[in-house]
């Protein structure tokens, strides 16, 4: 077998030495043939300058620099785009990913799928954020249409086949996972170990967590726009009963309620059609940024590779 190992790296020049030594160890046992490619993400310490020192050390390691920071799932886009091995496993650059983990997802993966998620025995993070990752993990499952693989990871293996289902997308809004999916169903997953975080912390607050979220589902999925329309339908049959509520009151009574009861009313439809708006806006937002073909990411340089 032959493997390409992608790292997408930002601010981690404390931690991809130790990372890329273990790797070292543990891909001779896995693969005849392996590389490492590192992708620095825009990297606000000396993260480049450590690439390229392991580039020079070990001749499997290719670094790639990018011009500015791209996003994680852009960055992981670029290293797929560049490895050259039959099998690619995605992991991160915090040492919570085990290289000694790899050999799991590798033996499962020869089992006849095509991508094989590392999904942790337990999370090393507080109960909100795994509440919350767990929400937008469902989404991301929704979104593929898999609904056996329901908790995703970015410590995954899969074919490297599968990029020419999607070698032809350029868009800025990037979710590896929803792209490998365009390719397969043969998914599945392993229960692997990860280590507690020793340094650093993690780059996915709330906000950032609920705009994957929003991501997912105006990028990759007409869900909002469905919701949208049941929710305008539900309140059309709503005002009608409102309608029949007033010309009763007003045969029966000759008056009807007063401002107050308008109000509410008109506050309720006016946040109503507010939000199906916003929905809206959020797909325009996302046609705009395609239609000026920017690209996830630009390389400014590369160093290394086996010859």
């Amino acid at each position: 077998m032959n493997c390409s190992v992608v790292i997408p790296v930002y601010n981690g020049e404390l931690t991809i030495p130790s990372l890329v030594q273990r790797l070292g160890q543990v891909l001779p046992t896995l693969a005849d043939s392996y590389e490492v490619i590192l992708v620095n993400d825009g990297s606000r310490d000396g993260s480049w300058d450590v690439i390229m020192d392991l580039a020079r050390r070990y001749p499997w390691v290719l670094g790639i620099d990018l011009m500015r920071n791209a996003g994680q799932e852009n960055a992981t886009l670029c290293g797929i785009h560049a490895a050259s091995r039959e099998v690619i496993v995605t992991m991160d650059d915090d040492l919570q990913h085990l290289p000694e983990e790899m050999p799991k997802l590798l033996e499962k993966l020869n089992e006849g799928y095509d991508v094989v998620y590392g999904v942790a025995r337990k999370r090393q993070q507080p109960w909100w954020k795994n509440l919350f990752s767990v929400l937008v993990k469902r989404a991301i499952a929704y979104v593929m249409g898999q609904h056996v693989v329901r908790d995703i990871s970015t410590y995954k293996a899969f074919r490297a086949d599968l990029r020419k289902a999607f070698n032809s997308y350029h868009g800025p809004d990037v979710m590896v996972d929803v792209l490998l999916s365009w390719g397969t169903n043969r998914f599945s997953l392993v229960t692997v170990e990860e280590a507690p975080r020793t340094m650093g912390r993690s780059n996915y607050s709330l906000s950032r967590l609920v705009k994957v979220a929003f991501l997912v589902l105006t990028s990759y999925t007409t869900l909002p726009l469905r919701l949208a329309s049941i929710l305008g339908f539900v309140f059309f049959i709503f005002g009608f009963f409102v309608l029949l509520y007033v010309l009763v009151t007003y045969l029966a009574f000759g008056s009807v309620p007063g401002f107050s009861f308008q109000a509410s009313i008109i506050s309720i439809f006016s946040g109503v059609q507010l939000f199906a708006l916003g929905i809206i806006g959020e797909y325009l937002a996302r046609m705009f940024d395609r239609s000026m073909a920017r690209p996830p990411y630009i390389i400014r340089e590369m160093v290394g590779r086996e010859q």
